[in-house]
């Protein structure tokens, strides 16, 4: 059976989905194999954290685990018979016992208008229940199959646009959906692609936990993307356009005249591509001089009557 979710993110039951996340995101920095490298128990811990959180994640499943219908596998609770002071799934301490409600499961008819309860449990449950409602020797219950953990590595780019993957387990290859704006840490669960399930139950899942390689040039701020862009003196003095590569494309800038080096320039739906509500990108210019002997601008810059004007800081 799963950890109860809000216990291993260390929030109280029912919290918020911010808190949820932000505890998260806490745990996930500090835990992620990267940052505890040939950690055993980290990384089992960070396996945990994420799968708690993948569970919290879909707002369904964590209404319907709050309201008590499913349990921490995602499978239903039983809504039980009633019966004040009861213990167990049935609302009795022993359903087949005295007071239960199969506690005349078993016997055969005592008088008249009686029914016959071994007939009932015969139609309802088949062969694997005795006469007496319980189990027959040598029935076993099934297990749910288990849950497979396995990691992913994607670039930057894949990140910010969303992608599949193709993850080998066993000796199936199973096509993974990668969502825009994943991070590194996060666990996808894919239902029904574990392990077998034994005696008619549900196959496990498989929980791929996610990294996202980190990029010389694209920083992710929130569903936003910032990066610097070299420019060269006269594109800084004079404006005019450049080409610029951003994230999966290559764009046309007007820069205009003046600009500055640290002038931020804003493309919109630019960043991380959530559907209907886009992050935006944002380009920082940076002046870039001519590598080697810059000696004729120095010379120009010396006949230059604003060269000590300072800037406005």
């Amino acid at each position: 059976m799963a950890e109860e979710p809000y216990a291993v993110l260390g929030v109280q039951r029912g919290a918020p989905f911010a808190e949820v996340r932000k505890a998260y995101r806490k745990l996930a920095k500090e835990l992620h194999p990267d940052a505890n490298p040939n950690n055993k128990a980290a990384e089992e811990r960070f396996k945990r954290v994420s799968a708690a959180f993948t569970f919290l994640d879909d707002p369904d499943r964590k209404a319907r685990y709050d309201r008590g219908e499913i349990d921490a596998d995602g499978n239903p609770k039983f809504a039980g018979f009633g019966g004040g002071g009861s213990r167990g799934p049935f609302g009795g301490g022993d359903p087949f016992g005295p007071g239960g409600p199969f506690g005349g499961a078993g016997r055969r008819a005592t008088g008249p208008g009686q029914p016959e309860f071994e007939d009932m449990f015969g139609d309802l449950f088949g062969a694997a229940f005795g006469a007496r409602g319980g189990p027959r020797p040598g029935f076993q219950a099934g297990t749910k199959g288990q849950d497979i953990q396995a990691t992913i590595k994607i670039d930057f780019e894949e990140a910010i646009a969303g992608t599949k993957q193709r993850v080998k387990v066993g000796d199936r290859t199973i096509d993974v959906s990668i969502p825009a704006g994943v991070e590194t840490g996060r666990t996808l669960r894919l239902r029904g692609q574990g392990g077998p399930g034994q005696g008619g139950m549900p196959a496990g899942d498989l929980m791929v936990t996610v990294t996202v390689k980190p990029h010389p040039v694209f920083q992710r701020d929130g569903d936003d993307v910032r990066m610097d862009l070299p420019v060269s003196l006269s594109e800084i003095l004079e404006g005019g356009r450049v080409e610029a590569t951003i994230p999966n494309a290559t764009v046309s800038l007007t820069i205009p005249p003046n600009a500055n080096s640290g002038t931020i320039l804003r493309l919109k739906g630019k960043g991380v591509a959530r559907p209907g509500a886009p992050g935006d990108l944002f380009i920082r210019l940076i002046l870039g001089l001519p590598e080697g002997d810059n000696a004729e601008l120095k010379a120009l810059l010396a006949t230059w009557s604003r060269r000590d004007e300072p800037p406005k800081r």
